[in-house]
């Protein structure tokens, strides 16, 4: 008999491959799939207690020992889920969670419905995304396709003049009852007579 597995003990144990970040969003947004669907089986069954208690004034419950039925996803709609959670960004994660939560505490779904409404979480989360995306396409877009030189070609066609000699002022106006032609905080702007 050897000692030699007894001796390994002092070694460091081994570390787990690190996962991509794409790999945890999918466990964290499954597990939390799984957990809801636990609580929701729970919650159905207390109902379910609760009527068979009102209607046969009787608890039995204690005696009978039967199985408790689980609700399992189909292995074609597991797949499903999982590669719609593989597509969730990374910072999508968080809000997706706490979103899908306040579903199910709202509308206090079937075992069955679970799974409905974390796709339909899911499917928000990916369009909230496309459209930051998109917003981000179009700004990147807007700054890059931005003209650098139209102020300056402006400058070179037009003469601001804040002070000409032909700007009337709100006395002269006043006295003569008319109303103003322009408005006044504005400099006048004139093109630049070309010879």
């Amino acid at each position: 008999m050897s000692l030699l597995p007894w001796l390994r003990v002092n070694e460091a144990p081994p570390r787990p491959s690190p996962r991509s970040p794409a790999e945890m969003v999918l466990e964290t947004l499954m597990v939390e799939l799984a957990g809801q669907m636990r609580e929701a089986e729970r919650q159905q069954r207390e109902r379910s207690h609760a009527v068979r208690k009102v209607c046969t004034r009787v608890d039995y419950s204690w005696l009978a020992s039967a199985p408790r039925p689980t609700y399992d996803l189909s292995p074609g709609e597991r797949l499903q889920l999982e590669d719609v959670c593989a597509k969730i960004h990374p910072a999508y994660c968080g809000p997706a969670i706490l979103r899908f939560r306040q579903l199910v505490a709202e509308q206090e779904p079937e075992v069955q419905e679970v799974s409905r409404l974390f796709r339909s979480v899911l499917q928000e989360v990916l369009e909230r995304m496309q459209e930051e995306e998109e917003a981000q396409r179009l700004t990147r877009q807007w700054s890059l396709r931005a003209p650098r030189g139209s102020l300056a070609t402006f400058r070179s066609r037009a003469r601001i003049a804040p002070f000409a000699s032909d700007i009337h002022t709100i006395s002269e106006d006043v006295e003569r009852d008319t109303p103003p032609p322009r408005a006044w905080s504005m400099p006048e702007f004139r093109a630049r007579k070309e010879d």
